[in-house]
């Protein structure tokens, strides 16, 4: 190909790259963390929070609590710490600031013998529906 000709390529292509695409909404895309564990693995609870907190700086997220991980979303839990993660009740306080929705998993909060009278305030019993329109861009599922 002559050199002209391939220059002249590259720029069409080029501009068809980076050009805008105008009529398409862009959508940033949302941050699902699932949280099963609680106090009894101080390490996953902690770093699925932290997580929460540096996600939720430029995404959408959703924090959804089940299994034993329910314990560290009740007004009675205990402040869990591990390493150098800021402790459970600093991090849920500060995603919740930052207007990140927090659910419990009702099957589990009865399993434990609990109500959605025990869950801390701003803790919401899970919504099926809500898994899907926190976001409007596409979900990305992190698993603790």
């Amino acid at each position: 190909m002559k050199p002209r000709l391939a220059l002249a390529l590259a720029g069409v292509l080029a501009l068809a790259v980076s050009a805008p695409s105008f009529g398409a909404e862009e959508h940033a895309d949302g941050v699902f963390i699932h949280i099963s564990h609680g106090k009894d693995d101080p390490h996953r609870l902690l770093m699925a929070l932290s997580m929460a907190v540096m996600m939720s700086e430029d995404h959408d997220v959703l924090v959804y609590f089940d299994i034993t991980g329910i314990d560290a979303v009740l007004k009675d839990s205990v402040d869990v710490s591990y390493s150098h993660f800021p402790t459970s009740k600093t991090q849920l306080a500060e995603i919740q600031r930052r207007g990140v929705t927090v659910m419990a998993c009702p099957g589990c909060l009865k399993a434990a013998g609990r109500t959605k009278d025990d869950l801390a305030d701003g803790v919401q019993i899970a919504n099926k529906a809500a898994f899907f329109s926190f976001t409007k861009g596409r979900i990305l599922t992190l698993d603790y």
